[in-house]
């Protein structure tokens, strides 16, 4: 085969350090586009993108080219170093140390982004932590719950 093909998506999803309410309306069109920019920047396609003010769900085409670790690193950190430069929120702006990346199938592809966009009538239900033990046990992931929050 002459051409080499790619298609993979994921579902990102990661908090603020302690769950801290720091994405502000203001903040979060502006931020979600930087978060989309340097998804773009690593050769990704950004599909959706949602959250609430303590925590950020993406859905990505994954880059052929950039390693998830080399992805997650960039969101958060690039995004952080970001948002504390152009002081866009009173005090220190940080992500929590994990995150979560799931695998979203082609025929799951439009649910997913329908859930990721309707995130503020979703959490009117169901807390960060409540969503993502039930991500965590959708997805089979063992973990201990002493080291999932920090």
């Amino acid at each position: 085969m002459g051409q080499s093909l790619h298609v993979k998506y994921s579902h990102l999803v990661f908090s603020t350090k302690h769950r801290e309410a720091l994405i502000s309306a203001e903040l979060e069109p502006e931020l979600h586009a930087y978060l989309g920019g340097i998804v773009n920047d690593l050769g990704a396609h950004l599909l959706a993108i949602g959250g609430m003010p303590d925590h950020v769900h993406l859905i990505i085409r994954d880059s052929k080219t950039a390693a998830d670790v080399q992805m997650i690193k960039e969101l958060k950190g690039g995004s952080s170093k970001w948002v504390n430069s152009s002081s866009k929120t009173p005090g220190r702006f940080a992500w929590q140390a994990g995150y979560g990346w799931f695998s979203v199938s082609p025929k799951g592809l439009e649910a997913a982004r329908a859930y990721v966009h309707n995130q503020k009538a979703h959490h009117e239900k169901a807390s960060f932590q409540q969503e993502y033990r039930k991500f965590l046990k959708q997805y089979g992931v063992d973990y201990d719950e002493r080291y999932v929050w920090d």
